[in-house]
């Protein structure tokens, strides 16, 4: 028994009820594609003024959580922003995150896809668009050494000198063309992160989308696909029924997944996503039952997962972060809930405790004992005793 706070200041009894799905291998090939963007583990006895220097990370621990999403049959988008770039990960700290990764990933037997983030959060001067191509090829040379495929990840660098659309342009065009391998495009929304308002050079998403689209359809061989994390299930459905044959979309979308993925019936979106972290047994068994043409139990194992991943995508949706390592503490995947910059902060005792019932409601708390033990700690910690 726990004694859990709501959002009106009450504090309720609740018991464990869920039956926690067992994390296992899909049984048949999957078809659709799912990268599960994970997130950095952090070693806190190593760790020294967390707001001022380079994180110290758990290798270990890192890089065993990205094993067991291996295991389940899920593919990795890594260093986005779940693994806080810009927000407590520095680029050298990713760089080494992306290389040891594409060294286990490359040893695992699935053989996963590792797809990594590629901007220009290195750089200093970012004045001129010449700057800024400069920056994303430097780490897009070293993602590609490191044997990665590339995401262009949305750069702050854009918005801060108010670039037009022919600057993107300029930029992308060099990029996607000069790619060894087809490129993943990356279309983060405000919402994910304020300083991207007006992306593509404009705030009208419509024309946003035109711009984007054209310059898929100049060279859509060096496309793999575009990730769109808008939040607005209409405009991607649109959007993917605009693309070119061969070109997926892969949703970021955390609030609308399921249908999404699910599809119209002439079209659907595959995955890049922070929740298939937290839910990846879920995620990834739904998945193999869609494969199966099994669409009821598609959607009984995603059902209880939408919920939860509103509740940690809420706003401000940038701090979903600590959702994400908060189960995988109770998870057991890490020994503690501390994140690089002191980010476990960003959110308060009331909304860990709703993530706890809502990931307990969808079967995902794999150890209850465990994670019951964790949630007394964290509740004592705020001074909410338990019996």
């Amino acid at each position: 028994m726990l004694t859990l706070p709501t959002a009106d200041a009450r504090l309720d009894p609740y018991c464990l009820a869920g039956s926690p799905l067992t994390p296992r291998a899909p049984r048949t090939p999957l078809t659709r594609t799912a990268f599960a963007a994970a997130h950095v583990i952090s070693d806190p006895l190593r760790e020294r003024s967390p707001w001022d220097t380079r994180p110290a990370v758990d290798w270990e621990a890192t890089l065993a959580f990205r094993s067991q999403l291996w295991d389940q049959g899920l593919h990795l988008a890594e260093a986005m922003d779940t693994a806080q770039r810009g927000m407590g990960v520095d680029w050298p700290t990713a760089l080494q995150l992306i290389q040891r990764t594409m060294r286990a990933a490359k040893a695992h037997p699935m053989r996963p896809r590792v797809a990594c983030g590629a901007g220009t959060d290195h750089a200093q001067d970012l004045a001129t668009p010449d700057a800024i191509r400069a920056a994303y090829t430097d780490q897009a040379e070293a993602i590609e050494a490191a044997g990665g495929q590339l995401i262009l990840m949305a750069s702050r660098a854009f918005t801060a000198i108010r670039a037009p659309q022919d600057t993107y342009h300029h930029v992308y065009r060099h990029l996607i063309d000069g790619a060894k391998d087809p490129v993943i495009l990356h279309w983060l929304g405000d919402m994910f992160d304020p300083a991207l308002a007006g992306y593509w050079g404009t705030t009208d998403i419509a024309k946003a989308s035109d711009f984007v689209l054209n310059l898929i359809r100049e060279n859509p061989a060096k496309v793999d696909g575009i990730k769109i994390s808008l939040l607005d299930q209409a405009h991607e459905e649109a959007f993917r029924a605009r693309l070119p044959a061969g070109v997926r979309l892969y949703t970021g979308d955390d609030f609308n997944y399921a249908p999404l993925i699910e599809g119209d019936g002439a079209h659907h979106s595959h995955a890049l996503l922070g929740i298939f972290a937290a839910i990846a047994p879920a995620a990834a068994q739904a998945l193999e039952a869609l494969a199966q043409g099994d669409h009821a139990t598609y959607h009984r194992l995603l059902a209880p997962t939408v919920p939860l991943s509103r509740e940690i995508f809420r706003a401000p949706t940038r701090f979903y972060k600590a959702g994400i390592a908060f189960l995988s503490w109770l998870n057991g995947h890490q020994r503690h809930f501390i994140m690089p910059a002191g980010f476990q902060s960003s959110r308060d005792i009331t909304h860990y405790a709703q993530v706890f019932r809502l990931a307990d409601a969808a079967g995902l708390l794999s150890r209850p004992d465990l994670a019951e033990a964790r949630m007394k700690v964290l509740l004592t910690l705020h001074g909410i005793d338990q019996d």
